[in-house]
């Protein structure tokens, strides 16, 4: 009897455990899309963004914007979830004494992340739509020297 009682007991235990690890990667998976190369070129430049799977909780991304030979910009993503929590730390080079800015995750359906942080000074709030045809839009907005901003980024998968 008390054989049984313990094999009962582990059995319990495993199975919560394995129930409780499920939830913490949900959220990150659903941005599995994210994962590749993306591209927009325009007169302005080209920007890429490539994300790669670090693990089952964390993605690695950069964005580069080149014009000529000149890197515009630069910056290094990390998506991140920790227990019920997906975050969007951005990295800018020369921006913020180079340490990453933390946005969190506020919206998400199987085409699109919405990621916010209101006490930002700008973006406040950073979102991804995934297209038709391996495309998808990265979108920018807040509120920049007191007037509404938006600036969206049409990206084809390379």
């Amino acid at each position: 009897m008390f054989q049984k009682i313990t094999l009962i007991l582990l059995l319990l235990a495993f199975v919560s455990c394995k129930k409780a690890e499920t939830p913490e990667k949900d959220k990150i998976k659903a941005a599995d899309w994210l994962i590749g190369k993306w591209e927009n070129v325009s007169p302005q430049g080209t920007l890429t963004e490539t994300w790669s799977k670090v693990n089952d909780s964390t993605f690695q991304g950069s964005s580069f914007f080149i014009k000529g030979k000149d890197t515009i910009h630069f910056e290094t993503i990390k998506l991140q979830q920790k227990g019920e929590v997906l975050t969007y730390n951005a990295t800018v080079k020369g921006q913020n004494n180079d340490e990453p800015v933390a946005f969190e995750l506020t919206s998400s359906t199987e085409k699109r992340l919405v990621f916010e942080n209101p006490k930002h000074d700008y973006p406040q709030k950073i979102s991804y739509t995934k297209e038709a045809n391996e495309s998808l839009v990265a979108e920018i907005s807040g509120v920049q020297l007191g007037k509404a901003t938006t600036e969206k980024f049409v990206m084809a998968k390379k």
